[in-house]
């Protein structure tokens, strides 16, 4: 099926080329890894961001989708806000030692 969605096409600059027709990025995402065979990382970070501290856990390897559901369940079980973007999770304060207790009690066993 043909995608015609003008939402795809936002950052599109009109072309008056007759034959020109847009082409839509297929992007291959890796498949996501077991989680005992992930190998993520968790840090403490003050450097650039206004003296706030930030945990960083980096090192999934999987789709977008599967980042941000691990994401939001470390969020919530930390009560604090976050995102993940660029390929890590960024959760806001000081929560190295909780983090890795989750992740390792969600089955990611190779966490540091």
């Amino acid at each position: 099926m043909k995608k015609n969605d003008w939402k795809d096409r936002l950052g599109m600059v009109y072309s008056t080329n007759k034959d020109f027709s847009f082409e839509y990025e297929d992007s291959d995402e890796a498949e996501t890894l077991p989680k005992a065979q992930q190998r993520l990382r968790v840090n403490i970070e003050k450097n650039g961001r206004n003296g706030k501290t930030v945990t960083l856990v980096k090192g999934f390897v999987g789709r977008d989708e599967d980042l941000k559901d691990l994401s939001k369940i470390l969020k919530v079980k930390c009560g604090v806000g976050g995102t993940a973007k660029d390929r890590e999770i960024v959760i806001q304060g000081d929560f190295k030692t909780r983090v890795i207790e989750l992740l390792r009690a969600d089955g990611y066993s190779n966490t540091k």
